[in-house]
C-alpha cells in the first residue's frame, strides 16, 4: 500500500479532500467555487488521460494522446511540462481570455493544495514555464469589472417602467361582463386573466431590475442559487419583506440572516408587483415562470385537492398556470434563479426597442448586457463616493478592507487630485519668487 501523501497517488484520489476543504457548509459539500472547481478537476483529469476535455467518453483528439497509457493518473505523472501543456490546450479551445484564466486558476489551486500537502515536491502550475502559453491577464483592476453607471441605471429602469405601464393599460382595456366573471370558459375572462399574467411578467421583470439597481444585494441572496444549495440560498419569500420598515431579511454570504435595506426607488415597483397577484406570504418574491415546472406543478397540486384530470384541464383552461396557483392558494412554485435572472438581464438589454435607445447614445458596457454583479458594484460606487468607505462597506455587508480593495481606483483618483493640487499651488510659489 502507498503512502497517502506519495507521488503514486492517484490525482483523482485527492479531489474529494481539496474540494472539501475549499466547499461550504458543516461538511465543505456545497458552494459555487467546489462545483467550479470539481467540474476544472475532472476536465484537467480527462485531459491528461487524452480524451478531449468536455467529455469523459470522446474520443482522444488526433494530436493529443494524454500523458499515460493507462486510465490512471498519478503525481508522479505531472511536471511543468504538463501544466504548460495543459494552459497551451485551453488557450487555443476557443475559450475567452478570462475564462481561460479561470478554468486554469482551479487547476493551478489544487496543484498547490497538492504541494502543501506533500503529493509533488513543488508548484507546478505556477512556475513560469508553466504559465508562459496562457493569455496575457488583461490587467484589469477591481474598478474595471462591469458596475452600472448612472445611465444604465436610468436606461434599464425606464424601460422596465414603460412595459409595465404598457401592460396595464392593455389589462383595464379589457372588459369582463359580470356574467363572464370568474367564467373559465369565458374569452373575455380568459384574455383578461392573459393580460393580468403579462402585467405580473412586467413587474416581476421591474422589480428585479431595481432591486438589482438599487439596493446591492449579491443575486444568491434574494433568489434561488442551486450551486449554493445550503439552508437559506433559495430566494427571499414576501414574508421576508417589511414595507414598513424598508427592509427584507436575506440569508448573507456570511450565513447569517440580517436585514437589508429598500431604498424608497424599489418600495413602489414591489408594492406594485405584489399587488398585481394576490399570493400566499410563504411564495418566494421572484417565482419561476417556466412553463412546464408550473404545469406540472399546478396539475399535482390540484389533485392533490382533490379535483379530478377533467376538472383541472378546465382550471387550467382558463388562466396562466401561475394565477391559478395563486388562487387557489396552492404551495409556493419553485422560485427564480440566479441564472434565470441573468436570463431575465440579457433579454431586457439586448431587447429591439432599448437597443435602439442604446445606439443612439452611442452607450458603452463592460459585457454583453447588465449584469447582476454590475448592479451591487454600480451601488457601491455611488456610495463609496457619496460616504465613504466604512458606510459603504456596512451597506454591502463587506469589510471595509474588501471595500477599499474593490473600489481602489476611486481612492487612486482622489489622491491624483490631492498629488495634482500639491503640485500647482508648489509651483506657483516657485513661479511667484
Amino acid at each position: 500500500m502507498t503512502d497517502r501523501r506519495s507521488v503514486e497517488t492517484a490525482i483523482d484520489d485527492t479531489f474529494p479532500k481539496f474540494l472539501t476543504d475549499k466547499g461550504k457548509g458543516d461538511a465543505g459539500d456545497q458552494g459555487a467555487y467546489r462545483a467550479d472547481a470539481e467540474r476544472e478537476l475532472h476536465r484537467f483529469r480527462r485531459w491528461c488521460l487524452g480524451r478531449t476535455a468536455d467529455s469523459a467518453n470522446a474520443s482522444p483528439p488526433e494530436s493529443w494522446a494524454g500523458v499515460v497509457d493507462g486510465d490512471t493518473v498519478r503525481f508522479a505523472d505531472l511536471d511543468t511540462t504538463v501544466f504548460s501543456d495543459y494552459a497551451r490546450y485551453l488557450s487555443t479551445a476557443g475559450y475567452a481570455a478570462g475564462t481561460v484564466l479561470t478554468y486554469y486558476s482551479h487547476v493551478a489551486s489544487w496543484c498547490g493544495w497538492a504541494h502543501a500537502q506533500g503529493y509533488i515536491p513543488r508548484h507546478y502550475a505556477r512556475e513560469s514555464d508553466a504559465e508562459d502559453p496562457l493569455p496575457e491577464n488583461d490587467g484589469r483592476r477591481p474598478g474595471d469589472q462591469q458596475a452600472w453607471e448612472p445611465i444604465h441605471r436610468d436606461l434599464i429602469t425606464q424601460f422596465v417602467d414603460r412595459r409595465v405601464s404598457e401592460a396595464f393599460d392593455a389589462l383595464g382595456a379589457i372588459e369582463v361582463s359580470h356574467a363572464d366573471r370568474g367564467d373559465p370558459e369565458s374569452e373575455t375572462w380568459q384574455a383578461k386573466q392573459k393580460a393580468r399574467f403579462e402585467a405580473y411578467q412586467r413587474c416581476r421583470e421591474q422589480a428585479l431590475v431595481y432591486v438589482v439597481a438599487y439596493t446591492g444585494l449579491r443575486g444568491s441572496e434574494f433568489l434561488s442559487a442551486p450551486k449554493e444549495d445550503r439552508e437559506g440560498r433559495n430566494g427571499i419569500r414576501w414574508r421576508d419583506v417589511s414595507f414598513a420598515d424598508s427592509s427584507v431579511t436575506v440569508f448573507r454570504k456570511s450565513r447569517e440572516w440580517k436585514e437589508a435595506s429598500l431604498p424608497e426607488p424599489v418600495i413602489g415597483p414591489l408594492k406594485r408587483y405584489a399587488e398585481v397577484l394576490d399570493v400566499p406570504e410563504s411564495w418566494p418574491v421572484f417565482t419561476t415562470l417556466h412553463r412546464p415546472s408550473l404545469a406540472h406543478h399546478v396539475t399535482i397540486k390540484l389533485g392533490d385537492a382533490g379535483l379530478d384530470e377533467d376538472a383541472i384541464e378546465r382550471v387550467r383552461a382558463g388562466a396562466p398556470d401561475l394565477i391559478v396557483a395563486a388562487e387557489h392558494e396552492l404551495d409556493a412554485p419553485k422560485p427564480l434563479t440566479t441564472d434565470g435572472a441573468r436570463s431575465i438581464m440579457e433579454r431586457l438589454w439586448t431587447h429591439e426597442k432599448l437597443a435602439e435607445r442604446r445606439d443612439e447614445l452611442d452607450l458603452s458596457l463592460d459585457g454583453d448586457y447588465l449584469e447582476l454583479h454590475g448592479g451591487r458594484r454600480g451601488v457601491g460606487e455611488v456610495l463609496v463616493r457619496q460616504f465613504g468607505y466604512a458606510a459603504a462597506a456596512r451597506y454591502l455587508d463587506n469589510s471595509e478592507e474588501q471595500v477599499r480593495e474593490a473600489y481602489q481606483h476611486i481612492e487612486a483618483a482622489e489622491r491624483a487630485d490631492m498629488a495634482t493640487e500639491a503640485f500647482s499651488q508648489t509651483d506657483n510659489r516657485v513661479n511667484e519668487r
